[in-house]
């Protein structure tokens, strides 16, 4: 690959020199952060995941208590995820810049204060304001989180690393509502945002006390106009997408907002070519694994996270099943993922990344059009079954696409790497919930839902996985070999 400029020579000269001093990696000095560190930077996705759908089973009970209505509540959630899109691509260079664990840190502490300051809340606005301390909290919280993962370990220990990261991604979204749903019923809305405060506080005094703090030993000037212009053509985007699923303007003006966005992005694309040290590096997609882990990682993380939006809905609508009785159907996608994490290491040194990410790339279009074959009279144990399979093979794909992403990325611009894999898998999260809820709307209209709309649209999510298998293709045998342990060939240098 192209060389990043001169300061990512001297960055790497930098390191080589401390490399020959000490070990290289934390993890190496003192093998019990091998757990330990993974386990803290889990607590932030865990927060993130969590947070990102219990709040909308309070919705209702949110808007009695503060004096409005619920389809205006839903501000609250797309506050959030404006500002997570905002500040997602500057977490990499405040971290270069002030240091990893310190950003880590505050913003755990960030993320923690706002989620307090949201319980508090005792009007409307003062609820948005909050919310939007949460998102930039968590917009450096889950990047930076990453980028401590990366380089506390060697490569041929990222795998079991980043089996971490997965759980919380499997837990967060079907534990969510349930939980969210308990602590509505029995205490109160507030306690959804108070249940963050005992977690955010214990990992802001790990993070403090056992993470490295990395820094850039050169960072870049800040890139003030790229930052205005990704900044503003991915929050209109994220609004755009979250019109779909939660419609709070006129259809027009949120296709209006699509047209901007790109526009924006278009522009900011001009400027990045433009630019030696952009906001968003996008010249990290030269790097073949990186584009394909990020570029057709997201294609298939579409269809993945369109699955734990539609579940509940098909279940609830389609089944006439109380909410209770769908969050725990659903919870057994989180078993499967938590089940599947002692194994997955094996399967992956065993297949490689070209065959483990394409072969469950298939798996998951049969699964997710598995769950459309589902009817209210089908055995409970066979459903059970669907939803765990669904669960396995997702927590599979997302350490796949988690870890070959980073395989081939050099040191020095780590950083960089997170920032931009963190906005392409929030745009993709965000877009997979859009587009399951669109292929409701565009098939059902203006009649109410039915099992056989939750079919077709199923069906249709499924081509994602499955059109996204033909690039995991173009990966080779011994792509990311140094990270999985597979085969024997020494893997090509990025």
């Amino acid at each position: 690959m192209r060389h990043f400029g001169q300061s990512t020579e001297v960055a790497c000269m930098t390191e080589l020199a401390t490399a020959l001093e000490q070990p290289q990696f934390a993890t190496e000095r003192d093998p019990r952060l091998k757990l330990i560190i993974p386990i803290i930077v889990a607590i932030a996705f865990l927060m993130e995941q969590l947070d990102s759908t219990i709040i909308t089973t309070a919705i209702p009970d949110m808007a009695v208590s503060l004096g409005t209505t619920p389809l205006r509540l839903n501000l609250a959630v797309t506050t959030y995820v404006l500002t997570l899109a905002v500040f997602i691509p500057v977490s990499g260079w405040f971290a270069d810049r002030f240091g990893a664990r310190r950003i880590f840190a505050l913003a755990l502490g960030t993320f923690t204060v706002g989620s307090a300051l949201c319980g508090m809340a005792d009007s409307f606005g003062m609820l948005l304001a909050m919310r939007a301390l949460q998102g930039l909290g968590g917009a450096m919280m889950t990047p930076v989180g990453r980028l401590i993962l990366l380089r506390s370990f060697p490569r041929s220990d990222l795998v079991s690393a980043m089996n971490w990261m997965t759980i919380p991604a499997m837990i967060g979204p079907t534990v969510g509502p349930i939980v969210g749903g308990f602590l509505t019923t029995y205490l109160s809305w507030r306690a959804i945002f108070y249940l963050n405060l005992p977690i955010g506080v214990l990992g802001v005094v790990l993070a403090l006390w056992l993470i490295e703090d990395f820094r850039a030993p050169a960072p870049t000037r800040f890139d003030l106009r790229g930052f205005f212009i990704a900044g503003l053509g991915l929050a209109m985007l994220e609004l755009a997408i979250e019109n779909v699923g939660r419609p709070m303007i006129p259809r027009p003006l949120g296709t209006a907002f699509f047209i901007a966005a790109f526009a924006a992005l278009l522009l900011y694309g001009w400027h990045a070519r433009r630019r030696e040290d952009p906001i968003l590096d996008l010249k990290l997609l030269r790097i073949r694994t990186f584009r394909i882990g990020t570029v057709t990682g997201s294609i298939c993380r579409m269809g993945l996270d369109a699955v734990p939006f539609l579940l509940p809905l098909l279940f609830q609508v389609g089944f006439g099943l109380s909410p209770l009785q769908s969050g725990l159907l659903t919870f057994s996608s989180s078993l499967g993922a938590m089940l599947v994490r002692t194994c997955s290491s094996a399967l992956l040194r065993f297949f490689g990344f070209r065959r483990l990410l394409a072969g469950t790339a298939c798996l998951a279009a049969a699964v997710t059009a598995g769950c459309g074959l589902l009817r209210p009279d089908t055995p409970v144990w066979l459903m059970i079954i669907v939803v765990l399979l669904s669960g396995c093979v997702r927590s599979i794909q997302y350490l796949g696409l988690n870890t070959i992403s980073y395989a081939d990325v050099p040191a020095p611009v780590l950083s960089k790497s997170t920032s931009v894999s963190g906005v392409a898998q929030q745009l993709a999260r965000g877009f997979g919930i859009a587009v399951g809820a669109a292929l409701l709307a565009v098939i059902a209209g203006p009649r109410m839902l039915t099992i056989d709309d939750f079919r077709l649209a199923f069906f249709l999510i499924a081509l994602l996985p499955l059109l996204s298998a033909f690039g995991f293709l173009r990966l080779s045998p011994v792509d990311g070999a140094e990270v999985s342990g597979h085969g024997r060939t020494r893997p090509r240098s990025a």
